[in-house]
């Protein structure tokens, strides 16, 4: 009965596993209009459900290891003390938006149920990132 259990982890939970590990793949770049692409780039802001504590970031085309290179305002760690941690970001499928640590672990997930992006699963309290006019 223990080996007909381990047999059944093995062929149907372990590829299903692997199947969500790799749900989300890098954006292809090169199919993207680069119009749209290009817009993308600049200030966003990250802020908590309430709007009370924010933090300004700046997504850069760049690349560095990791990803991309992102600016973060100095005061953001005050405000979510995770963002001392990141050093990246990365586009993936369906425009999810991961901001990443020196590691390259994803620390932070925004996904866009809607025409919004929030942070799934919440961390330090950020809920979401939302685009600002260009400075």
């Amino acid at each position: 009965m223990r080996n007909t259990i381990a047999s059944f982890f093995l062929i149907a939970v372990l590829p299903v596993t692997a199947a969500f590990a790799d749900e989300l793949k890098p954006m292809d770049l090169n199919s993207v209009d680069p119009d749209l692409l290009e817009s993308f780039f600049g200030p966003w802001q990250i802020r908590d459900e309430g709007g009370d504590r924010v933090c300004k970031v700046t997504l850069k085309r760049e690349e560095t290891i990791g990803g991309s290179q992102i600016d973060i305002d100095p005061e953001c760690v005050k405000a979510f003390p995770v963002m001392g941690d990141i050093t990246a970001w990365r586009l993936k499928e369906n425009w999810t938006i991961e901001l990443v640590d020196g590691l390259r672990h994803t620390r932070v997930t925004f996904e866009t149920p809607d025409d919004n992006y929030v942070a799934e699963p919440q961390t330090d309290g950020i809920y979401t990132i939302e685009q600002l006019a260009g400075d």
